[in-house]
């Protein structure tokens, strides 16, 4: 039986200042969103001292909350489609703004963790509708400067994450420490929920759209399979089971692939529609922003421990000097557009040959345990511009290929990948980074760099194929 997509359903359009409204309550949220996903890095040293965790327990902390948010995110696509973008944003806020809260109140390792997965599912609900409804929201250049903005959200959010948190955990209010960066959300959220009723715009719900329950459930099976054993096995020595898991995780990526073409061909709705996998340049501009994702988020969290641990940087500190790296992010994001249009096609793969070669230059800087002078600061402009020359237009190029009536899973996948991103960086550099540091913190992170580098090199090429692709 061949799948129908029925059309995206009808809202009202806010226009002038009320699509304004819309884009900054949007826009907001997933500020909190990308900001819980580095605002963390920067409290590890406070969170290690004072519930004495070890590596492994570290990077369930900080990839707790994103393994949550990538496995469920393309179910909250269809969430909002099934029960309306403004609901389903409103929801996932919710679950975020208490899950925060249950954060801030941790008593001891484990019950952070699992409230940082509680964090990631409230944001799984909530981010998907930011894109979706930034799609159906927005025409013409008004979308590709609502995407420019939101790609610039993301990288700000994750700078701004090391800049905050480091400011909170400095301030100690009320000696809070490590506990402020959660609790910070809490009052935002509670505006947000406040004021987002009354601005999204109000849309039908799809109540014929069904979740594809087998194709989650092993997708979630499948990336703790893949992701447990990369954050766990470095401390347990890597274990048979390790291996089993390992193994079993690349099995499963294979079951899922079955099960996702056995509900498509029985008329069902995958997580994954063929349909959208077929847009052009779709799948490569997936694996692309994996790449960059996976190059960026575990060099982050390598850079963010070796800051406070071997050069003994206070946590305010180590988080400005990120700085540079999100202003160069921001700017190339917000204004790619205006570089020539027949510059674009080169300009993405060349901006992440530009990042490779920022990282390659870190590794020398830093090889003998040097502080961060002038020189790497520049180093980190560049990775900043580099990045943010593709992001953007990687992005707006692939969303510009898939029909509006299937925007929502579109922006679900591609999410998705984003996030996946930073969970397979933050286990394997962390992992690797972890596994060298007490021998040498100066090779570990020499490692690291070499490491994002090669990676960013790969997704350059994985971005030569989604431009050729994507070409109009």
């Amino acid at each position: 039986m061949s799948q129908t997509i029925a059309p995206a359903p009808a809202h009202q359009a806010p226009v002038g200042r009320r699509s304004a409204a819309v884009l900054v309550v949007l826009l907001t949220g997933q500020f909190m969103a990308v900001l819980d996903a580095s605002i963390v890095n920067v409290a590890i040293p406070s969170i290690r001292a004072n519930l004495g965790t070890g590596g492994a327990a570290l990077q369930l902390i900080v990839a707790g909350y994103v393994i949550a948010y990538a496995v469920l995110l393309v179910s909250g696509a269809r969430l909002g489609d099934r029960f309306t973008q403004r609901r389903t944003f409103v929801a996932g806020l919710a679950v975020f703004t208490v899950a925060s809260l249950a954060c801030g109140l941790a008593w001891d390792e484990l019950s952070l963790i699992v409230f940082r997965f509680a964090q990631g599912a409230g944001a799984a609900a909530m981010v998907p509708q930011v894109m979706t409804l930034i799609q159906r929201t927005f025409t013409g250049p008004a979308r590709a400067r609502a995407l420019s903005i939101y790609a610039a959200i993301i990288s700000g959010g994750m700078v701004a994450g090391q800049i905050l948190g480091g400011l909170i955990v400095d301030l100690d209010l009320a000696g809070s420490s490590w506990r402020g960066v959660f609790l910070v959300n809490v009052p935002l959220g509670l505006v947000l929920l406040v004021v987002a009723p009354g601005v999204l715009p109000v849309s039908a719900g799809r109540t014929d759209r069904r979740l594809d329950v087998p194709g989650l459930a092993t997708l979630t099976v499948t990336v703790l399979l893949l992701v447990v054993p990369l954050v766990l096995g470095r401390e347990l020595g890597f274990p048979v089971w390790s291996w089993v898991c390992l193994g079993a995780g690349v099995f499963g990526l294979a079951v899922f692939a079955g099960i996702e073409r056995r509900v498509a061909s029985g008329g069902g709705e995958p997580l994954f529609s063929p349909r959208v996998l077929a847009a052009p340049g779709l799948l490569v501009t997936a694996a692309t922003l994996l790449m960059i994702m996976a190059s960026f988020g575990g060099w982050l969290f390598a850079m963010a421990i070796h800051l406070q641990g071997e050069l003994g940087y206070s946590a305010l500190y180590a988080g400005v000097q990120f700085l540079p790296m999100g202003i160069t992010f921001a700017a190339a994001g917000l204004y790619w557009e205006r570089i020539p249009k027949d510059w674009h096609a080169t300009m993405i793969p060349l901006g992440l040959v530009l990042g490779a070669m920022a990282l390659g230059w870190l590794a020398v800087l830093l090889r003998d345990g040097a502080g961060l002078g002038p020189a790497a600061l520049v180093a980190f402009a560049a990775l900043g511009l580099g990045s943010g020359l593709a992001f953007s237009p990687l992005m707006t190029r692939a969303l510009s290929t898939v029909p509006m009536a299937l925007a929502a899973d579109a922006s679900g996948i591609l999410v998705t990948s984003v996030q996946m991103g930073v969970v397979v960086g933050i286990a394997t550099f962390g992992s690797v980074f972890f596994a060298l540091v007490a021998t040498s913190a100066s090779a570990a992170l020499v490692v690291v760099h070499l490491m994002g580098a090669a990676t960013s090199l790969v997704a350059a090429a994985l971005a030569a194929l989604a431009v050729h692709r994507t070409r109009r």
